[in-house]
């Protein structure tokens, strides 16, 4: 496959859905922020449009334009309020793409694209299937869904589950184009060491947003089973599930091998990869899942539920639990923590595996194409 040709200037690209950039909040972030950082390196004009309280200003990250868009900070608002707010500044705004990210933020793609701009819609997962939004949240993401279907010159999906689900469901036909990773540099375990009491090896760690469908309520319950002195780590942000936050810290009490750190990033988000034992990913829902990516670019054995958007990613370089299935669960854990030999064979093939298997600039390229701004073809 060709380089992206850097000659051609004339892509203004925003993009929209992300809460904010720079930020590691969830996968949509992470995304949206490797895309544009690499399109800008190409001389494209990239907008990230992010949530704000108040009123609309204008700051740049890594040659990225940021804008806020007025948003109401309430559950179930935030992510309404924002795309049509965003919507707005996309459509008056002299882009030309117009790239939407998630479900929810594509009802209102049809505006931008009345006024002749290109829509594109990455659905990075089916958003309405999540368990914590109220009845009002989940009819506008199915809105924004159909909003895709009907009215976006293309749909980008991450995983192959998705791109069936959309055939199957609307008949109609999308692109197909994976997350990327990158290789990361290992760090000594410093400040978990300082905050968390946490040595390398001493811990399995679950990374990611603290929501019913990543099949937390499993991992404690299976952990709590396990006979260990290493502790079971916990640690992400809630989004939009404080309840559910407080249920969880309700199960894992008196389980004093259970930490939960809250949000993370930068130098503690590396350290806590870089020193892990196992890296646990129980999901009954993904997209395309981003920390399982982090995870194994890290060197980690990874322990993934059998959806096949895990399932996919991993291959054979995993060890695979029947998904919401406890004892199955428990048994691989305790597993993993008998045998250090076994994990060691998986820490030495993820990272290698996963870094050929996940590149950034190869995303970019196939995203760019769809744009229209490469002219190139494949080799």
């Amino acid at each position: 496959m060709k380089k992206i040709s850097k000659t051609n200037k004339k892509l203004n690209i925003v993009m929209l859905g992300q809460k904010r950039i720079p930020s590691r909040e969830g996968g949509i972030e992470i995304v949206v922020e490797e895309l544009s950082t690499r399109m800008v390196a190409l001389g494209y004009m990239v907008t990230c449009l992010n949530r704000s309280r108040g009123h609309i200003s204008e700051k740049e990250f890594k040659g990225i334009k940021l804008k806020k868009v007025l948003t109401y900070n309430k559950r179930g608002l935030a992510a309404v309020t924002a795309s049509i707010s965003g919507a707005i500044v996309a459509t008056f705004g002299k882009y030309n793409v117009v790239h939407f990210h998630a479900e929810g933020i594509c009802a209102m793609l049809w505006l931008p694209k009345l006024f002749g701009k290109k829509c594109i819609a990455t659905i990075h997962g089916l958003d309405h299937q999540r368990a914590k939004w109220g009845k009002f949240a989940s009819k506008y993401i199915m809105m924004g869904e159909k909003c895709a279907v009907k009215y976006a010159d293309e749909i980008i999906v991450l995983s192959e589950s998705i791109q069936k689900y959309f055939q199957e469901t609307y008949g109609r036909e999308t692109k197909f184009i994976s997350n990327g990773v990158n290789k990361p540099k290992i760090r000594e375990g410093k400040l978990i060491k300082e905050r968390f009491g946490l040595d390398t090896d001493d811990y399995i760690l679950f990374l990611g947003r603290l929501v019913p469908e990543k099949g937390i309520p499993y991992l404690l319950e299976a952990f709590q089973k396990v006979k260990t002195d290493r502790k079971l780590v916990i640690a992400g942000g809630a989004s939009d599930t404080n309840q559910f936050v407080l249920e969880l810290k309700e199960a894992a009490r008196g389980d004093n091998r259970i930490v939960f750190t809250g949000f993370v990033q930068g130098q503690i988000l590396d350290e806590l990869y870089s020193n892990a034992y196992i890296y646990v990913l129980p999901s009954d829902l993904e997209g395309m899942p981003i920390g399982l990516l982090e995870a194994m670019s890290y060197g980690n054995c990874c322990v993934v539920s059998d959806i096949s958007e895990c399932t996919d990613v991993v291959e054979d370089k995993a060890i695979i639990f029947k998904r919401g299935d406890v004892i199955d669960l428990q048994k691989k854990l305790q597993k993993l923590c008998n045998e250090e030999k076994l994990v060691k064979e998986y820490q030495d093939s993820s990272a290698d595996f996963i870094c050929n298997k996940y590149a950034w600039d190869r995303v970019v390229e196939e995203t760019v194409r769809i744009y229209g701004g490469n002219d190139e073809k494949d080799s």
